[in-house]
């Protein structure tokens, strides 16, 4: 099998994106603190990390609801059935974090040695990062498959690396990467030729390369898969019950529905997102959660200051210093979620996020009261979107202040931005190429000492094993 077809390759990037992140990762004041070897190594550990899953699944669990032990107990429970219908035995563990009373972790096994077989379907990259993750293959997902596949057939499945397989194709032979075994629960007739959209699971996934369960269907009030680091913004903002909290850039509603719950439905939390679609999932997602103290709004977060002195209305625009705390939760670049085996933008896409991301958050100043809390986010890696943000937010606007943020569990942020050290330190980037690069050190240390070694408490992995992600917190003085 060639490089680009092997089991884990480092993300692909286009070239012009390749060396824009590896000045990201190997800038002056990083080569001041450390040497090229150990930024270059940061690098490659980064690009290697991203095309994988994190070692753990995160489950935020509705504590508004019941006792996250409780939570605990039902989940193993219905996991449990899950696996007797399965095909395949595997261990379940779900153990609280220890500093976020409202998660779950349970650890993912993989990669795992899984035999490729002769029979092929590619799906698209997102479905195939999805299975990373431990979803199955649904009929929407499917872009290729064998010529004569029917229903019961065992497949290896594949996702497309370059997003250039045409749905129907019979025979792709373009870049792609292995993410496991599964059975057809449909033939290619059903899938490719038929009048309306097919739905439903199309390979049910039962050698995927990675193991976790799946979570369709599970508890949808009391559990909701979350990034890590997603839920610690919530926390980071720090809601509290009767105030008036304003998410900008809400879909899919995730965060929404976390402060909503951290405030135990006291107050009002508003949801805005400019596409109507995804404004339908937040109020999907708050029902699921029974969740009332939500109303979502399709609208331009940019333009949700009113240009007049009118009293405050049902929806947006709101006059300035309207709300008590607001979520900028940015759209970005995204250049840290995981896994994501390959990456298409361009780096002029990369560089079109910060004149938005500008514009967001002059309208979230503008609209947080004075003593109010702004919380800023992205789920990407670069400068320009995160330490160089907060550099101009803090040289823009006198009046805000960087603030400690509680839970402090990732890195500070990173040189490069000209920020001081205590502001770095002020900052919370998850970094997960920094465990990356210790534990590849650690296992080479491990190799030459006795078995008897131990490994990081899990605890610490699942805190250093995230998506890439960067938080910070103001307070409007």
């Amino acid at each position: 099998m060639s490089d680009d077809m092997s089991i884990f390759p480092k993300i692909a990037l286009k070239p012009e994106v390749y060396d824009y992140l590896r000045g990201v990762f190997t800038n002056k004041e990083i080569l001041a603190a450390v040497d090229q070897g150990e930024a270059e190594k940061r690098f490659q550990g980064l690009l290697s990390c991203l095309s994988h899953p994190p070692a753990f699944t995160c489950v935020r669990v509705s504590t508004h609801l019941a006792s996250l032990e409780e939570i605990q107990h039902r989940l193993k429970e219905e996991l449990k059935q899950q696996q007797k219908c399965g095909s395949e035995d595997f261990s379940i563990t779900i153990f609280p974090h220890p500093h976020i009373p409202d998660v779950l972790l349970l650890p993912v096994m993989g990669p795992r040695p899984v035999v490729q077989l002769s029979a092929e379907v590619i799906v698209g990259a997102q479905c195939g990062s999805a299975v990373l993750r431990g979803a199955h293959v649904f009929a929407p997902g499917l872009l290729a498959t064998p010529k004569f596949m029917k229903k019961g057939d065992v497949v290896s499945v594949f996702s497309d690396l370059e997003g250039k397989c045409t749905r129907g194709n019979k025979d792709f032979q373009g870049k792609r990467v292995f993410v496991g075994n599964g059975v057809s629960e449909m033939g290619r007739v059903d899938i490719f030729c038929s009048d309306k959209p097919v739905k439903g699971v199309g390979i049910r996934m039962v050698e995927p390369l990675y193991q976790s369960p799946s979570f369709d269907g599970i508890l949808p009030s009391l559990v909701f898969l979350q990034n890590l680091p997603s839920v610690v913004v919530g926390h980071v903002l720090g809601p509290l019950p009767g105030e008036r909290i304003l998410d900008m850039c809400a879909a899919p509603g995730g965060k929404t529905c976390h402060i909503a719950s951290l405030m135990g439905g006291q107050g009002e939390v508003v949801a805005l997102d400019k596409i109507r679609g995804k404004v339908e999932r937040i109020c999907q997602n708050a029902k699921a959660l029974h969740l009332d103290s939500i109303k979502a709004y399709c609208f331009n977060s940019v333009k949700a200051v009113c240009s007049d002195s009118r009293q405050d209305t049902e929806g947006p625009p709101y006059p300035p210093e309207s709300f008590d705390r607001v979520l900028l939760d940015a759209p970005c670049s995204s250049l840290g979620q995981r896994p994501n085996m390959a990456s298409t933008g361009s780096l002029k896409e990369i560089c079109s996020y910060p004149p938005l991301q500008r514009k967001l958050f002059h309208t979230a100043v503008q609209l947080l009261r004075p003593g109010g809390v702004l919380v800023y986010s992205t789920c990407t890696v670069t400068l320009s979107e995160n330490e160089e943000l907060v550099a101009w937010a803090l040289n823009t606007f006198p009046c805000l202040s960087l603030q400690p943020q509680d839970p402090h569990i990732g890195a500070e942020g990173m040189l490069g931005a000209g920020l001081s050290p205590e502001n770095l330190r002020l900052l919370q980037r998850f970094s997960p190429e920094l465990g990356w690069v210790q534990e590849t050190e650690e296992e080479e240390f491990s190799a030459k000492q006795p078995e008897s070694q131990s490994k990081p408490p899990l605890s610490q992995r699942a805190n250093e094993d995230t998506i890439g992600f960067f938080i910070a917190k103001f307070l409007k003085r």
